[in-house]
């Protein structure tokens, strides 16, 4: 099976089109949280990602564009860009995102697959360092944990006492790129396909990636997509600019 991984999109339209048009072949699509949020396409982008497949989990921004969460702790913009959210959203989008299930989930016909928006122990930690991974890898129930929240795409792995990350490093800034990353059957896995349509990397591309379950290879993508189009939807609906100024950045 050909597992098409997503996270992240974060009401990004014109990055979530590229990702679809630069993915090969997929079987099953599986979404990983914060759908929506920062930016200025949060109908288009739930009615997409809704037609692509069932399986998601909440993002915490999906929770406080819907009220399930308080917005205090977050920053300035990220707040402004969840109340102007909630504001937007269809009747039929809110509540179908007041809906999406909190993780670890796990599909049933694919049983080595865990999946969280942050952690498996709190759906909201942020795993940025294989000291943040120690704990979810030895406590993992499955082979592979995919998880998003960081926007950093990568992969952290224990393989008995021996414990390393790995980030793909791709040739160039502008093109559609992919890293294929092979799991090993005796290890286990934490893997964060990047975000969609908000990358933190110092890449501004798009990030998704491909899991292929028989060949246990895990293909990390980059995909160029219509920045200045995502920014002018920003800037028209009068969200903070920075929110469209950082996507060129890739921060």
């Amino acid at each position: 099976m050909r597992i098409l991984l997503l996270s992240d999109i974060h009401a990004n339209l014109e990055a979530l089109e590229a990702c679809l048009a630069a993915a090969p072949s997929f079987d099953r699509v599986l979404n990983l949280g914060d759908v929506v949020g920062y930016g200025a396409s949060p109908n288009e982008v739930s009615d997409r990602a809704r037609g692509l497949g069932k399986i998601f989990v909440r993002g915490n921004h999906d929770k406080a564009a819907t009220g399930l969460m308080d917005i205090d702790d977050f920053n300035p913009m990220a707040a402004a860009a969840a109340v102007w959210t909630r504001e937007q959203l269809t009747p039929e989008n809110l509540d179908w995102l007041r809906s999406l299930p909190q993780g670890p989930l796990q599909a049933e016909d694919i049983p080595d697959v865990q999946l969280v928006h942050g952690s498996p122990a709190d759906e909201d930690a942020y795993v940025v360092s294989l000291g943040d991974a120690l704990a979810p890898l030895i406590a993992a129930t499955v082979p592979a944990i995919f998880f998003g929240h960081t926007h950093l795409q990568g992969a952290f792995f224990a393989n008995g006492p021996a414990a390393d990350g790995f980030r793909p490093e791709y040739r160039t800034v502008g093109q559609a790129e992919s890293i294929a990353f092979q799991l090993k059957p005796e290890a286990r896995y934490m893997l964060n396909p990047g975000s969609v349509g908000q990358p933190r990397d110092g890449d501004w591309r798009a990030a998704f990636a491909l899991f292929d379950t028989d060949a246990q290879i895990f293909h990390f993508h980059r995909a160029p997509y219509n920045l200045k189009s995502a920014q002018d939807r920003i800037f028209e609906a009068k969200l903070p600019p920075r929110l469209a100024t950082r996507l060129a950045a890739g921060r």
